[in-house]
């Protein structure tokens, strides 16, 4: 079994050392401060107060014996650093990094960061895709089972007659509403076909509704 230490308890590590935990790898949590590393405590094997930038005190803790070592120090990017590099010193061959600027990451990668991620980079992305993605794709229950999604016509459906079997034999939904130029249209005509803008209401099975806006 793979052995993980987690360095910086805050909100992104504490999450980490959690989740690692729960999938029942072996987890070494860290941090100077003792609230974080109590609160830690029940959910790894092992949780310890001190400083990660101390490289003789992370040898007498065995973080030097870790596989995995995930530093998420970020605010301090100074003590961010000094970890990476006690952390290589040891002999811990991959360290995963936590950075919040480009430029601090990069100077992780350069000491050795087998990986940085940058959580509130992607936090972001994922906040604003999602947004933009609410402004194109709103559903309505209808029952417990039964859903209605009001979309902009997906690239994949582009050019397709809104009577096109495609609708229901791949997608398991039911056009019932489609609005082109301005003008909305509940009656279908077999040369109907939907272009870019238009918006397209579907009726469908609230699972075959859900697995749509993942494709979307």
């Amino acid at each position: 079994m793979e052995t993980y230490a987690v360095l910086g308890l805050g909100k992104f590590g504490f999450h980490v050392a959690k989740g690692l935990a729960q999938q029942g790898l072996s987890v070494i949590a860290v941090d100077m401060d003792e609230e974080q590393v109590r609160e830690i405590n029940e959910f790894v094997q092992d949780a310890i107060i001190l400083d990660s930038t101390d490289i003789r005190a992370l040898r007498e803790a065995g973080i030097g014996n870790v596989d995995v070592a995930v530093v998420s120090i970020g605010e301090n990017i100074e003590a961010s650093i000094l970890t990476v590099m006690a952390l290589k010193e040891l002999g811990v061959e991959t360290v995963v990094a936590k950075a919040i600027t480009t430029v601090h990451g990069q100077i992780l990668s350069k000491l050795g960061a087998a990986k940085v991620i940058y959580p509130e980079m992607e936090s972001a992305k994922k906040i604003v895709k999602k947004m933009v993605k609410n402004m194109h794709y709103e559903t309505i229950d209808l029952s417990i089972t039964m859903k209605i999604a009001k979309l902009t016509v997906p690239s994949f459906w582009i050019g397709a007659s809104i009577l096109s079997p495609i609708f229901e034999d791949e997608y398991e939904v039911k056009p019932i509403a489609y609005k082109h130029q301005g003008i909305w249209y509940t009656s279908f005509e077999k040369d109907d076909i939907l272009e870019k803008g238009d918006i397209l209401v579907v009726l469908g099975n609230s699972g075959h509704i859900e697995a749509l806006s993942k494709k979307i």
